[in-house]
């Protein structure tokens, strides 16, 4: 990876560095975007992952083994949600509307993500509580970038990244143990759910207290005659 790239992330997340994790993600991203998949336009690569997404919930039901190609999946999706970015930018194609449906494909990403842990056997009330979060946080994102926040205000435990672990994560379990984690009394699906809310409550702090420590104290000045 050259330092460029890893000044591109900092500069998109608000001056933070990546971790050693981030940095070897954004490596592998690279060298795909740099192979025929540049050929493919950025807003097909944010659409697809949506598609992969709901291939993973419709095999989930199937139970074991075919869980593992559910977490194949789950994975496949993570990496294409890198690649369209990185085709975007690599390829001079970056845009608004890019940005549109790569946000829209993220949300309905993460719906279908809620979905595959129902199917998992999670409790639906659980599922909705981690979705409520993953929806507060976004908008609060946005919210405060629209009126001026510069970068995301704080890269929290609970980005989208930590989603698709944690429904990765039990649709491989499930595979291997269909009986549920040991000692637990619960599903594959209830667990990460859990797991999913508890992480999503925490996020929703790190950023609220990110947006306060970065967003302007008021709105700049008018124009003049306006």
């Amino acid at each position: 990876m050259t330092t460029g790239d890893d000044d591109g992330w900092s500069a998109l997340h608000g001056g933070i560095r990546p971790s050693p994790v981030v940095r070897g993600w954004l490596r592998m991203v690279r060298v795909l975007s740099a192979g025929p998949v540049a050929r493919v336009p950025p807003d097909v690569l944010s659409l697809s992952g949506v598609v992969v997404l709901a291939g993973a919930w419709a095999v989930a039901p199937a139970g074991a083994p075919w869980t593992a190609v559910t977490a194949l999946l789950v994975v496949a999706a993570g990496v294409l949600d890198g690649l369209d970015g990185a085709v975007a930018l690599r390829t001079g194609r970056a845009r608004p509307l890019g940005a549109v449906v790569d946000a829209v494909a993220d949300r309905l990403g993460d719906l279908l993500l809620g979905a595959v842990l129902v199917a998992l056997g999670a409790a639906p009330g659980w599922v909705l509580a981690a979705l409520a979060l993953v929806f507060v946080h976004e908008f609060l994102r946005a919210r405060a970038q629209s009126v001026g926040m510069p970068g995301v205000g704080a890269v929290t435990v609970a980005e989208r990244p930590t989603r698709l672990v944690v429904v990765a994560l039990p649709a491989l379990g499930a595979a291997v143990l269909p009986a549920g984690p040991p000692l637990v009394g619960a599903s594959w699906g209830t667990v990460f759910a859990l797991t999913w809310t508890v992480l999503g409550a925490v996020g929703l702090v790190q950023l609220a207290v990110g947006v306060v420590r970065t967003t302007p104290p008021r709105f700049p000045e008018s124009p003049p005659g306006r």
